[in-house]
């Protein structure tokens, strides 16, 4: 499989916004979204670089406990109270996927999450994804009130966790 994860750059943006109005089109998120989450945790944002191009992309920062930022949503800082290491997005286009592309893009999230003492690694899991993400470990997490945190994202959005 030529190509791989690298490390997300400003001139990667537009593509990037380009996959997730693909990968997530009742979930819009704007580019202003992830260039701000690019400015505040370089270190956990991802594309996927094929020699077609980049055909994906994954962006993780510290977040608070039982909790997900709104949707498209610009934030000013990492919490101070920040607890576990948020997956906000793994997209991939449709022509990578299926071909193993999300099990590296996870470890390397499992990686920052340990390298930066993260005990858990949290998501919203979107688009009848849950049964996905268990696959790479996670499960459903019922946390006091996020019900109504997870209102905006739909009817078959799950918190999950994953232990590191």
């Amino acid at each position: 499989m030529p190509g791989g994860w690298r490390p997300m750059r400003a001139e990667d943006l537009d593509r990037v916004a380009e996959i997730a109005a693909v990968g997530f089109p009742d979930h819009f998120e704007g580019r202003d979204c992830f260039e701000n989450r690019l400015a505040l945790s370089p270190a956990g944002c991802f594309v996927l670089q094929t020699p077609q191009g980049l055909e994906g992309y994954l962006v993780a920062y510290p977040w608070r406990v039982d909790a997900a930022p709104p949707l498209n949503t610009l934030i000013e800082t990492i919490p101070g109270d920040a607890g576990v290491m948020y997956l906000h997005d793994l997209a991939l286009t449709p022509a990578v996927r299926g071909q193993g592309w999300s099990r590296p893009a996870v470890a390397a999230v499992i990686d920052l999450a340990q390298a930066g003492d993260w005990p858990t690694v949290a998501l919203v899991a979107v688009n009848d994804a849950a049964g996905f993400w268990r696959g790479h470990g996670f499960a459903v997490r019922e946390a006091p009130g996020m019900a109504d945190k997870l209102a905006s994202y739909g009817p078959d959005a799950r918190y999950m966790t994953r232990p590191v």
